[in-house]
C-alpha cells in the first residue's frame, strides 16, 4: 500500500533542514516506482538547481514560496512559479533559481 504524504508539513521540515545545510537544500524521494519518481526539495533563497539535461518527461510544483525555471540556451524560455503553480518542464537543459525560500515536488516518467 502506497503512504500518504502531507506536502506542507514535509516540505517546512525539508526547508528547516534546507537552512542548516551549505547546499541549501534538502530532499526526500516521496515515489520511487520503475517508472515514476516524486521528490519534494526544500530551497533557501540564492540557491538552486544547477543547468542539466532534461528527462523525457517531468513537471515542476512550487508548493510555496517562488523560483524561477529556465531554459539555458540564450533567449530561452523562463517561468516564475509560486504558492500552488506547477509547469511541465521543457525537453532542454535547463536550471532552478530560487527567489525566496521554497518547496518544490519534482515530478519524473521514466
Amino acid at each position: 500500500m502506497a503512504d500518504i504524504h502531507n506536502l506542507d508539513a514535509e516540505g517546512q521540515a525539508l526547508l528547516a533542514q534546507a537552512r542548516l545545510e551549505s547546499s541549501g537544500r534538502a530532499s526526500v524521494s516521496l515515489v520511487h516506482g520503475d517508472k515514476q519518481r516524486a521528490v519534494l526539495m526544500g530551497l533557501t533563497a540564492g540557491h538552486g538547481l544547477a543547468e542539466h539535461e532534461a528527462p523525457p518527461a517531468a513537471t515542476l510544483q512550487c508548493v510555496t514560496g517562488r523560483v524561477r525555471l529556465y531554459v539555458a540556451d540564450e533567449g530561452g524560455a523562463e517561468w516564475l512559479l509560486g504558492d500552488g503553480d506547477i509547469v511541465p518542464i521543457p525537453q532542454a537543459r535547463h536550471g532552478v533559481e530560487v527567489l525566496s525560500d521554497s518547496v518544490v515536488l519534482l515530478t519524473v516518467s521514466l
